[in-house]
């Protein structure tokens, strides 16, 4: 679906709910803005309004109008972990120097500065315009798949001197190896990863083939919400912004592929047109490492749980490795099966995960999202129809605690869902010999925006 939160004033004349503010503070979005002159001084600020899109509830967050005509986001961290976040999130997009930014086919969130909003550190940035897809929902065909592809090259392809200039973090291909194999033997070591998940990832672990991968410039995990989508008369949804710049670092470029699992009808056409675009020697085994960093999210979130002692998230994080583990295909035990058997891939097991199960990172509070309904005119639209015992020492714990994790506290598995990542169909293709691959795949996906705004008032 398309995420609109354009729903204070500019929803298109639907009625604007109240406004809700995630996070514990409740700040509201008054408050929020008007700390935007401590970390700019000299601004106006003439209006605000809450950043509407859902959140995960980390941040209080709010759009601040400014007399010049500029809109600002402004985000307070809500926990020291969200503090560290902004703290990041500041430090990378000061790194995007503006030689960076013009190497990039489309525009990175300027930091504006940060300050303090009572206790909590708050960043503020320039708020991009756009609309967000979410992952099962991406089309394929032409447009917006072929842009995220493209988009994501143009990352990957940036000089790993941006970063290491900075001294953001860095890792080597035996690195990000050596740091997989710190993660399995952890969700290993809590005795409630399948047996055959854990051969599956050790054999990927000791493929040497697996982990031959020059390093790159990588957002550290970008997900479908990072793009924000404009509307291009001939092409179809075009990136115009990414935000999520947290994570940025020098390490396997497949961490920004591994959403993919989650975006069934895309993701060969969004690895094709990356492939195209990308400046960088093949990599014959990116698709493969990216399902298995897709897989080893619930790991993540597995040791996550264990590490704090929370039994509700260590079984949240089972039940989505036991549903992973069940879509096995039978012999299917390796994730480089598909490279030397030519059978179905590893993520061919993520349609018994719920749908949702797939982590996703919060993006939404850096940018609010423009109603789809004013970017596609309807003339313009054609008709459409996720061993060993456990341990419970204190070394165990203090050795998973650092480990990165995303939280998915929200996503409790029911493995009597059906397919996981499955989005809406397609509509068949018409008999219409004049019309090429090209122009079917444009309308296939000006149809599946179609139905996405037929939605949007429900």
């Amino acid at each position: 679906m398309v995420i609109d939160s354009l729903s204070h004033g500019r929803g298109g004349g639907r009625t604007a709910p109240e406004p809700t503010y995630p996070g514990g503070m409740g700040r509201s979005p008054f408050t929020l803005a008007a700390a935007v002159t401590a970390a700019l001084p000299g601004a106006e600020v003439t209006g605000a309004r809450a950043l509407t899109a859902d959140g995960d509830g980390r941040f209080d967050s709010a759009v601040a109008s400014l007399s010049d005509g500029r809109e600002l986001a402004i985000r307070v961290a809500d926990d020291d972990d969200a503090a560290t976040e902004l703290a990041a999130e500041a430090l990378a997009l000061r790194a995007l120097t503006a030689g960076a930014r013009a190497m990039l086919p489309f525009r990175v969130p300027e930091y504006i500065g940060e300050t303090r909003v009572s206790d909590g550190r708050a960043l503020v940035t320039e708020l991009l315009p756009g609309f967000q897809i979410e992952a099962a929902h991406v089309p394929a065909g032409r447009g917006a798949a072929e842009s995220m592809g493209a988009a994501i090259a143009a990352v990957h392809s940036m000089p790993t001197s941006v970063v290491r200039g900075a001294g953001l973090p860095a890792r080597s291909a035996q690195e990000s190896r050596d740091e997989i194999a710190r993660v399995v033997d952890a969700a290993a070591s809590t005795g409630r990863v399948p047996a055959r998940l854990t051969v599956r990832w050790r054999e990927a672990v000791a493929d040497d083939d697996l982990w031959r991968f020059e390093s790159a410039v990588t957002l550290g995990g970008v997900q479908s919400t990072s793009f924000l989508f404009t509307d291009d008369a001939d092409r179809g949804p075009q990136v115009s912004g990414i935000v999520g710049w947290h994570a940025l670092s020098v390490g396997d470029p497949a961490v920004d592929l591994a959403w993919l699992s989650a975006a069934p009808e895309a993701a060969d056409d969004v690895q094709a047109a990356y492939a195209q675009a990308s400046a960088r020697t093949p990599d014959a085994a990116l698709d493969v490492r990216a399902r298995l960093l897709a897989e080893l999210e619930f790991a993540r979130w597995l040791v996550h749980g264990d590490s704090l002692r929370r039994p509700d998230i260590v079984d949240d994080a089972a039940a989505l490795l036991e549903a992973l583990a069940d879509g096995l295909h039978a012999g299917d035990l390796t994730v480089i099966a598909a490279r030397s058997e030519g059978v179905d891939s590893a993520m061919d097991a993520l349609d018994s995960v719920p749908a949702g199960a797939v982590p996703t990172a919060d993006t939404s509070m850096q940018t609010d999202a423009y109603n789809p309904n004013e970017l596609w005119r309807d003339e313009d639209l054609d008709a459409a129809d996720r061993d060993d015992p456990a341990r419970d020492d204190a070394a165990h714990r203090a050795e998973v605690a650092g480990l990165d994790t995303e939280d998915l506290s929200s996503l409790r598995a029911s493995t009597t869902s059906g397919d996981a990542g499955s989005g809406p169909g397609l509509p068949e293709r018409a008999d219409d010999d004049s019309s090429s691959p090209e122009d079917e795949a444009q309308r296939a996906a000006r149809a599946a925006l179609q139905r996405w705004k037929s939605s949007d008032s429900e």
